[in-house]
């Protein structure tokens, strides 16, 4: 499998643009017109497009509130944008173009402004000396695999969302490559076979897959900062 594609290069500067950075740019666009219609017009008793909205927003604040406690709502807004961002770079596939969760740079960097938080807020509400401390625990010895741990993190949640989006992706190239083939071999010079039958793996791989690691990723991230904070 290729990676992704340069799409064109800057000017002067000569920096490459690619396939990645083009679609996430485009899912940022979509997310703010979505925001800014969806938050144009409210009204006190809400009907239409604004029930939809107060419906995520509820949705996530509750899980928000149920997994960190009701004293750490200040990361909803953080963890709502990182779902809503991270469920559509899975969902653009259905629309035939590369998802940026299949590039490794996109979820290390949502992996690495998780690790900061955890590290920051954990700072912040505990003190360095105390913080520092609890690599210690329970007994000092215990300090090299703490520190290693730590470092794993960032690690693990970025190759896990990589891996099943990627091995997702993967998949379903082979399979239409396959009904390709079977096409040909019965003298059909249309791939008609391409149609319908791999709908079924589209809901799976590129929906429900989609949609279980952004939750795993959100969920993972309030688990950790909410820890550290703890």
């Amino acid at each position: 499998m290729n990676g992704p594609k340069i799409m064109f290069i800057i000017p002067k500067l000569n920096i490459p643009v690619s396939e990645t950075v083009t679609t996430t740019w485009l899912i940022m666009i979509g997310l703010t017109l979505f925001a800014y219609f969806g938050t144009r017009k409210l009204n006190k008793v809400p009907r239409g497009f604004q029930i939809i909205i107060e419906a995520i927003v509820d949705g996530l604040y509750s899980i928000v509130k149920q997994t960190m406690g009701e004293d750490k709502m200040r990361f909803a807004p953080y963890i709502g944008s990182l779902f809503l961002f991270f469920m559509c770079s899975n969902l653009i596939g259905l629309l035939g173009l590369r998802s940026p969760t299949t590039d490794l740079n996109t979820t290390l960097a949502w992996s690495l402004i998780t690790f900061c938080m955890i590290h920051y807020n954990g700072v912040k509400s505990k003190g360095l000396g105390k913080y520092l401390k609890g690599f210690t625990e329970p007994v000092s010895a215990m300090l090299p695999l703490n520190i290693v741990g730590e470092l794993a993190t960032p690690i693990s949640l970025s190759f896990r969302p990589f891996g099943n989006i990627t091995g997702g992706m993967v998949i379903m190239m082979l399979l239409y490559q396959l009904l390709a083939f079977l096409s040909g071999l019965i003298g059909i010079g249309i791939p008609i076979l391409q149609v319908g039958i791999p709908s079924v793996l589209h809901i799976y791989f590129d929906l429900f897959s989609g949609v279980l690691q952004a939750f795993i990723f959100i969920m993972l991230t309030m688990v950790f900062v909410s820890s550290a904070i703890d």
